[in-house]
């Protein structure tokens, strides 16, 4: 991938950019890096536009992709008229930006060290080691860091080649291998490099125990040779050696990055308010922990041989995810559908005027009012999670089986009631489809983990509640006139999410009704192999705006014809969605019309769904 970057990028030492330059880079111009504790996108000019310090969920740091003037931003690149091309330090998470120059060559190598000292972690450190490769080149950097989404005021306190940047609720230290000056504040170098010469510049959190340390270029040499190592190591581990090797392993990669160490939790992007229309309202707040993730979670990290993941969020979903506590501030139902990365119940929602959003999308959102949402299909997703944690990895304990006979039994008592759905509209609750699918799985999988452990259960109770499920759905659910299942009852809407009903092994792939079903998902939703999760004229879901296809579903239809033994067209489907990924293998969680990709980026779910649409698809090809 390659894009063009002009010197007036940097016209004015901390100044605005030249007007030949545009304020926001495409979404998918960005790479992910991160240290399992918070994470950066890196534009493919070498500026990095979002760092949330020090955690996923804290007010960013820069978050120029959010207000190209007020987000603040780490802007590093030639000095002069260049060529880029990104790509990722074979097998890690270390990400190189390269700068083709009629003088000479240079890359940035950004990484985040992986620490296991405490203390060194809380110094959350970035990276950015600048190389001239051949040749000779002027670089320029620009440190205009805006704390709390670009609201509070900082300090700057510079000595020699260190910068202090300090607000009452966070301070980072700037430590450089190259003279840099203060600009207002800013913080900002001019300097050039020779063939086979580097700098080194370092963002450090300091405070308490942390202290500010210089990072020499032998320290960033060895820095980067450990990180390189930790993420090769991390892989090794992977039993996949299917086709799409490399794509996979991105993939999983990119699960890793949006890991939170501390809890084990998995967030389902680092990034919020991208929207999914240009100019439209559909931003949300995606650094949280979905109980819908959950089951794809545990399912594509087991696939591919990473138990310890695995193993770390069940843990964080037995720590964190108490019934007690949800009864208090919601009595009606046992779950909420997300969390904190910390386990923490509130995520109040509300919008930063002061920001424009990327391209002027407002409003720009933090927390998530969805939080408040009924959602059963939740429990379908968390029973199976633990059903397949229980078949591949460890035998669930006797407490947290008693957590799952106590949601099964209030599963049986309420899985007929309408709900905001999978798709968190707020249009009003319906009688979902896909809600009634999922309660009949976490009936299903806890009868069959019961059976199978010997575990207690109410086995005659469960099963009259599993049954009248299905009958439900195939009376209900079941459009004569549309001659396929519809997105809530007694309705002639389609929905993407009935691409789980094979998958969730509900009916069978080669049913006559579901093979009715998957055409009309074909003929209705499918844009060359994209598809959309429902048509929003015919099923309104109280928002205004379009929205583009949801690339998870789009992986969802390639593992559906897979069960359905249409391989050509599943093949076929599956490399045409690769196609739109970046240039990195990174995807948002939607795609636009022209292929552009839309909303938070990268999305977990998305990454989730390509690694078992591999899976089952490699399998089935033999």
């Amino acid at each position: 991938m390659e894009t063009n970057v002009t010197a007036g990028a940097f016209s004015a030492l901390g100044g605005p950019r030249g007007a030949d330059t545009p304020r926001y880079l495409p979404v998918a111009e960005h790479g992910l890096i991160g240290d399992l504790r918070s994470a950066a996108l890196v534009g493919s000019n070498g500026t990095i536009d979002w760092y949330c310090c020090p955690r996923f969920d804290a007010p960013s740091v820069f978050a120029s992709i959010l207000d190209a003037d007020r987000g603040g931003s780490f802007e590093l690149a030639p000095d002069v008229p260049t060529r880029t091309k990104q790509f990722y330090f074979p097998d890690t998470n270390v990400l190189i930006t390269r700068f083709f120059a009629d003088d000479g060559v240079g890359e940035i190598q950004d990484f985040m060290p992986i620490v296991d000292d405490s203390r060194e972690a809380d110094r959350h450190r970035l990276i950015r080691r600048v190389v001239c490769v051949r040749g000779s080149l002027p670089f320029r950097a620009r440190v205009a860091p805006r704390f709390e989404y670009g609201a509070q005021p900082h300090t700057v306190h510079a000595q020699q080649r260190q910068a202090v940047f300090e607000t009452p609720s966070l301070s980072l230290a700037l430590t450089a291998s190259v003279p840099i000056e203060v600009a207002g504040p800013d913080v900002w170098s001019l300097f050039k490099l020779h063939e086979g010469e580097s700098a080194v510049f370092a963002l450090d959190r300091v405070g308490g125990d942390v202290a500010p340390r210089f990072c020499p270029l032998s320290e960033a040499e060895h820095q980067f040779k450990a990180t390189v190592s930790f993420w090769r190591r991390w892989l090794s581990r992977s039993r996949y050696r299917g086709r799409w090797r490399e794509t996979v392993h991105r993939s999983a990669l990119t699960l890793k990055l949006l890991t939170y160490a501390p809890t084990g939790a998995i967030i389902a992007a680092p990034t919020t308010s991208l929207p999914e229309q240009i100019g439209g309202e559909r931003n949300w707040d995606y650094r949280y922990v979905w109980i819908r993730d959950a089951a794809f979670c545990v399912y594509a990290l087991l696939r591919l041989g990473f138990t310890d993941e695995a193993e770390a969020f069940m843990g964080f979903l037995s720590e964190h995810v108490h019934l007690e506590a949800t009864k208090a501030h919601h009595p009606t139902r046992p779950l909420q559908i997300m969390y904190g990365i910390d386990g923490r119940c509130e995520l109040p929602e509300h919008e930063l005027p002061h920001l424009e959003g990327y391209r002027g999308s407002a409003p720009v959102r933090v927390g998530n009012n969805a939080v408040n949402q009924l959602q059963l299909d939740i429990y379908g997703a968390l029973v199976d999670s633990l059903y397949l944690y229980d078949k591949w990895g460890q035998p669930i304990s006797s407490a947290l089986w008693d957590t799952v006979s106590e949601l099964v039994d209030w599963v049986c008592d309420h899985w007929d009631q309408p709900d905001e759905g999978i798709w968190e509209t707020r249009g009003g609750r319906k009688n979902f489809l896909y809600s009634r699918l999922m309660c009949w799985v976490a009936i299903e999988r806890a009868m069959r983990l019961a059976q199978h452990r010997g575990l207690p259960a109410d086995m005659v109770r469960w099963g009259q509640a599993r049954d009248a499920i299905y009958r439900r759905i195939m009376r209900h659910g079941w459009s004569a006139e549309r001659h396929a299942f519809v997105q809530h009852e007694d309705s002639h809407v389609l929905d993407a999410s009935l691409l789980m009903m094979p998958l969730a092994k509900f009916i069978s792939p080669t049913d006559p009704k579901w093979l009715a079903t998957l055409d009309a998902l074909g003929e209705d939703l499918v844009s060359d192999s994209l598809v959309y999760r429902y048509d929003p004229q015919a099923s309104p879901d109280g928002m205004r705006g379009e929205e583009g296809t949801f690339s998870i579903c789009s992986f969802w239809y390639v593992e559906a014809l897979t069960r359905a033994g249409r391989l050509d067209e599943a093949r076929l489907a599956f490399e045409k969605m690769l196609t739109y990924a970046n240039h990195l293998g990174l995807y948002a969680e939607e795609i636009g019309h022209t292929g552009e990709q839309r909303g938070n980026f990268p999305q977990a779910f998305t990454h989730l769904a390509l690694i078992s649409a591999a899976f089952n698809l490699d399998r089935a090809l033999g």
